[in-house]
């Protein structure tokens, strides 16, 4: 997983729920629901619904799970779905 994260997910040049375009320098996230990179308006968006707290606790499990690796490593996977990064 870490490895198609670095890859595909990294550098994306456009939010996956708007389509807004993704400069290099803008902040972006993954979203809890798709895993897909996101712009930092849609994850707003995304934080607001009711089951945002459920797919999040499920999120952090699966990922552990599938990397190996704790939650708060910065080089993981997991953790950019709650801590904005950029390209």
């Amino acid at each position: 997983m870490n490895d198609q994260w670095k890859k595909n997910l990294t550098c994306a040049e456009r939010c996956t729920i708007c389509s807004e375009k993704l400069d290099k320098r803008d902040q972006r996230i993954l979203s809890v629901y798709s895993h897909q990179p996101i712009c930092m308006t849609c994850k707003k968006e995304e934080e607001k619904q009711t089951d945002y707290a459920d797919m999040s606790k499920n999120m952090i499990s699966e990922c552990i799970r599938t990397t190996g690796k704790p939650y708060g490593d910065p080089e993981g996977y997991c953790f950019h779905h709650f801590c904005p990064y950029k390209c």
